[in-house]
């Protein structure tokens, strides 16, 4: 009978067992370091995120970029090139949990005082607590109007990890964020012809801070999420727990649209762009994909790229068992956590994006991982933490 199960081996499940580890519990860890980041984005990738905010959380502040650069001996600034930091992220797991045990996890059952997780190969593990960090990837936004379409026509942009084979294709990007106008930066790159279909009247681009250092540090914290004076929001989930549900719902929507990092725009300039529309039709027409506009405009590509973004639904998770994601009170798929990241099921934790909708944005990013991993850690151990817990590394 282990104290805890950690399921998924990305910056979320490997803090949280750094976390717990050092707490002095029995744990164990599924998951392959990384996968996600390792098999779901494209080569060529750059990190949105700051230097500061992509560093994942360690209660000693020792696993830092800085120490892994030093140590790898490879050299790499802000914006981190994808490989620089996938290779971070699995030294930091041979750091915290060298046994991570990298067998898939097929499901999880609840009992009444514990939890069963079948492994691959069918070995049952009972554990008095689960944490669920399993990222993103079961929860990719499809819009309906390309459901049914097949795979060599439509895919979802975390199904690339390079868009080479797409080379001398006409590719439409659906999305205005970061993944999809980076993915038609690294199509065109690869040689395709990209096109971007965004919803919004005009592309958002994040701008640096050009204020003196001193103001910057007192109108933005290092989480870099959310407008000024929302951003402080965001960065102390605490805070963000104890708003009313409306207020949240609000915040959650507005706090990070879709947006994309200042130095894509040149490599965007001669990219088409539709803005102000979006898809309503789609369909297969002699091996090809015709897509109908909501302004009644209709474009032929050879296949179309979903930038569109996640929608959390625990039952899509694959792994719980119907019994316990019945049990688990959620609002539109997602679970209600209290404040220390647990579920309406004594025992049950989730981490990451799936914690969103109870503590905000920021849970979506790797900075999140400041308040998720020592909220959890004081949930399973029963220890007192002082609130409010920011986001961010501090000191």
């Amino acid at each position: 009978m282990w104290d805890a199960v950690v399921v998924g081996a990305g910056p979320s499940g490997l803090a949280a067992a750094r976390h717990l580890r050092e707490a002095g519990i029995r744990l164990k860890a599924f998951g392959s370091a990384m996968q996600f980041w390792r098999e779901n984005m494209p080569r060529g990738m750059l990190l949105r995120s700051s230097w500061v905010a992509s560093e994942i959380a360690d209660p000693r502040h020792e696993l830092t970029l800085a120490r892994y650069r030093e140590q790898s001996g490879s050299w790499f600034e802000s914006p981190i090139p994808i490989e620089h930091y996938i290779g971070y992220g699995e030294w930091y797991a041979r750091q915290t949990v060298p046994d991570l045990d990298e067998r898939r996890v097929e499901s999880i059952e609840g009992g009444r005082d514990h939890f069963a997780v079948t492994a691959s190969d069918g070995e049952v593990v009972e554990t008095r607590n689960v944490v669920v960090a399993t990222g993103m990837c079961p929860f990719a936004r499809r819009p309906s109007p390309f459901e049914g379409l097949p795979p060599d026509l439509v895919s979802h942009s975390f199904e690339h990890r390079d868009f080479a084979r797409l080379s001398g294709r006409r590719v439409l990007v659906i999305g205005g964020g970061q993944s999809a106008l980076e993915s038609a930066a690294l199509l065109k790159e690869a040689g395709a012809e990209p096109e971007l279909v965004v919803r919004a009247p005009r592309v958002r681009w994040l701008r640096p801070h050009v204020l003196p250092r001193r103001i910057n540090r007192l109108l933005y914290p290092p989480t870099d999420v959310g407008p000024i004076g929302m951003n402080w929001i965001v960065a102390a989930p605490d805070v963000y727990h104890r708003l009313s549900r409306g207020l949240q719902q609000r915040i959650l929507a507005t706090a990070a649209p879709p947006a994309g990092a200042a130095w894509l725009r040149r490599r965007l300039a001669d990219v088409p762009m539709r803005l102000g529309s979006e898809p309503v039709e789609a369909a297969r027409v002699n091996g090809h994909v015709e897509v109908r506009l909501v302004d009644g405009e209709e474009l032929a590509a050879n296949h179309v790229l979903l930038g569109t973004g996640y929608h959390c639904d625990i039952a899509r998770c694959g792994i719980l068992s119907e019994p316990l994601v019945g049990a688990v009170r959620t609002v539109g798929g997602s679970p209600l956590l209290d404040a220390d990241m647990q579920s309406s099921v004594p025992g049950l934790y989730f981490l990451g994006a799936s914690a969103a909708r109870s503590f905000g944005p920021i849970m979506r990013f790797v900075t999140g991982t400041w308040f998720a991993a020592p909220a959890v850690t004081a949930g399973i151990t029963g220890r007192k933490r002082a609130a409010p817990t920011f986001a961010f590394r501090r000191g």
